[in-house]
């Protein structure tokens, strides 16, 4: 994703940040920014192009902090409505983001406030956490104030820039080795009227289940009870890794019944694949016994590795209550494609579908090149 986005930072972009600029500010020199913005920006990835037109903007704004924040602020178009369907206009942003994380660190009340309002047109999530490290407690004192933001945006950057191991951004080890500051702030979100709030809760709940998966257990069986469908929606959410690993507990908070005597009968197919293809997997699990069973199940693809090898990637499928004597059939369809996070190798891949913990072959398919002449 990042390989295709980075293209939407070039000089009509770089032009188009200077002319907010210079509206807020008729002595911002436009060109001269804008001349030492494209200056390398073609031969850089994305975040490292935020960066790079975040330091051409500190350079020509105003020396004094608080004067330069005024005119970023005062740049600003206006906040985002709705949490989807926005596509890339939001990362225009990014350079004032890094901007605001790079520099503000001596004025912090003027930056936390200046993060509130910027996070209402682009995720502060990343900049938030230099607040974070240097200024914890001034920090989360907003943050939790943020908790009742009329805003989703502003509440959701509470929970999704406290993530101990938030994607792009550096680790806050600080909340890998103690996350209950973390908590506390995701105790007040559980319940958001936003979805969009509600999913961060669960990826943060998520990233402190790899470094503490008994605390998380132990959050997720308290929020459980009495909880409605919304809650327990995020229960199940937060608890993926956990139930991909074939943790127990976890899979007995989602519904799962370890001890049930569940039959499984497992496919894959087509046998033979190509790279950008796909391949579905089909599970019908069978209830033999007097009593309705909940069977949490997984699908475990060993995908072959360039140098030898196979490699485990595990799939959710849905979670489903089988009735007494019983059967229940769900499938998943696995892509084949090329992607920045999985890159295929040809060859045999066995496939595994775990139900509960327990895994039951489903066989394996051999993946092959495209064809020349249909790529």
């Amino acid at each position: 994703m990042a390989a295709q986005l980075k293209h939407f930072f070039d000089r009509a972009r770089v032009e188009a940040i200077a002319a907010q600029l210079g509206a807020a500010w008729p002595g911002f020199p436009r060109a001269t920014f804008v001349r030492e913005a494209v200056v390398g920006l073609t031969r850089l990835e994305l975040l490292d192009r935020g960066r790079h037109i975040a330091a051409a903007m500190a350079r020509a704004l105003p020396a004094d902090y608080p004067r330069a924040l005024d005119v970023v602020l005062r740049s600003l178009g206006p906040p985002l409505v709705a949490s989807e369907g926005n596509g890339m206009a939001p990362f225009h942003y990014l350079p004032h983001v890094i901007y605001i994380g790079a520099h503000g660190l001596g004025h912090v009340e003027l930056s936390l406030a200046a993060q509130r309002e910027l996070t209402r047109r682009f995720s502060c999530e990343w900049s938030i956490r230099a607040y974070l490290e240097a200024h914890p407690a001034a920090t989360l004192a907003a943050l939790t104030r943020w908790t009742n933001d009329p805003d989703h945006h502003v509440r959701r950057l509470v929970s999704e820039g406290t993530r101990p191991r938030l994607p792009w951004a550096p680790r806050l080890r600080r909340f890998q080795d103690d996350p209950s500051p973390v908590l506390a702030l995701l105790e007040r979100l559980k319940d958001d009227p936003s979805e969009y709030v509600r999913r961060s809760v669960a990826n943060n709940l998520n990233d402190i289940a790899k470094d503490h998966p008994a605390v998380v257990i132990a959050t997720c069986t308290r929020w459980a009870r009495g909880a409605a469908i919304e809650r327990r929606r995020l229960i199940s959410h937060a608890l993926r890794s956990l139930v991909k690993a074939d943790h127990g507990a976890a899979i007995r908070l989602i519904g799962g019944q370890p001890a049930a005597a569940l039959g499984v009968e497992a496919t894959v197919g087509p046998r033979t694949a190509v790279i950008g293809g796909s391949v579905t997997i089909h599970a019908t699990v069978h209830n033999p016994s007097p009593r309705p069973a909940g069977a949490v199940i997984t699908a475990r693809v060993h995908f072959v590795k360039q140098r030898g090898g196979t490699s485990p990637r595990t799939f959710k499928l849905p979670t489903v209550a089988v009735a007494a004597g019983a059967s229940a059939t769900v499938r998943k369809k696995i892509t084949l494609a090329q992607l920045s996070t999985r890159t295929h190798v040809p060859g045999r891949h066995l496939v595994e579908v775990v139900v509960n913990g327990r895994a039951f072959a489903a066989g394996a398919f051999l993946l092959r090149k495209m064809p020349a002449d249909q790529t």
